[in-house]
This record gives structure tokens, C-alpha cells and sequence, in this order.
């Protein structure tokens, strides 16, 4: 209703008036998890290219094989810490003996060194934000 109305009166305006975009912008009920009320993935890591591509892009690639100053990260979810060939991982990630499900990923976007201390991320930190952190995972879950 709101925005027929200002539809309404920025066109009784005149056309010299511009019509910012947000008037028309749609809002979009981003869907709950049920257990942390907080923001879901999409399922097709809707946005999770953006945030990819902001936070981890310049050191990795989602291309197999595809090492670059990190390892590829295509099919990471699933995958065994440091089990990559063709990449030379630190000691301590090798032998770590973690495995990348869901959870440990969303840990270690949060905090590298928190779970595997010894890394060679630096001087990546880690990100904060539980919502973009399961853009990239619903992203590289994906395959995209």
C-alpha cells in the first residue's frame, strides 16, 4: 500500500523527478532455521557467489584443480583437511585430521586458527557474520 502511495505522489510530481529504486523494491521473507531463528542458506546458494567471491576469491578458486595462493576449494564440503593433490598445505592443516562438513566449515570461516591452529590463512581472520558464512557454505555445497 505504502509504495502505491508513493508511486502516486512522485508521479503528481512530475517526470523530472526520479524514482529511487528502492520504492520498488520487492522485500523478500528470507525463510528461519527453526533451531537458531536465524537466516537460512538458499538451497542454491542464492548469494553465496557474491559472498564467495568477496571473501574467499582472492586466494581460491572453485575450479578443480585450480590451486592458487589456497587450495581449490571445489567440493570441499565432505572433504578431508589438507587431503587435496597438487597443493602443499601446512603441517598442521594435513594433519589435523578434520574433515570439512558443514559445521567444521562454518567454525573455521568464523575462526581458522580456532580450529586449526597453525594454518597458513594468515592474514585471513575469519568472517563474523553467521549469515554471509552460510552464504559461501550453501555456495560451495552447491558446486557452483
Amino acid at each position: 500500500m505504502l509504495r502505491n502511495q508513493t508511486f502516486a505522489i512522485l508521479m503528481s510530481m512530475g517526470s523530472a523527478v526520479a524514482m529511487p529504486a528502492l520504492v520498488f523494491a520487492q522485500t523478500e521473507e528470507v525463510p528461519k532455521t527453526a533451531a537458531t531463528g536465524t537466516a537460512a542458506p538458499a538451497a542454491d546458494g542464492a548469494g553465496g557467489e557474491e559472498a564467495y567471491n568477496n571473501a574467499c576469491r582472492t586466494c581460491h578458486s572453485v575450479k578443480p584443480g585450480d590451486n592458487r595462493l589456497g587450495p581449490s576449494l571445489s567440493g570441499i564440503v565432505g572433504k578431508k583437511a589438507g587431503g587435496e593433490s597438487g597443493y602443499q598445505y601446512s603441517p598442521s592443516l594435513k594433519n589435523s585430521g578434520v574433515t570439512f562438513d558443514e559445521a567444521t566449515l562454518d567454525k573455521f570461516i568464523t575462526n581458522p586458527d580456532g580450529v586449526v591452529p597453525g594454518n597458513n590463512m594468515k592474514p585471513y581472520t575469519g568472517i563474523s557474520d553467521a549469515a554471509l558464512r552460510a552464504k559461501i557454505i550453501a555456495f560451495l555445497k552447491a558446486g557452483k
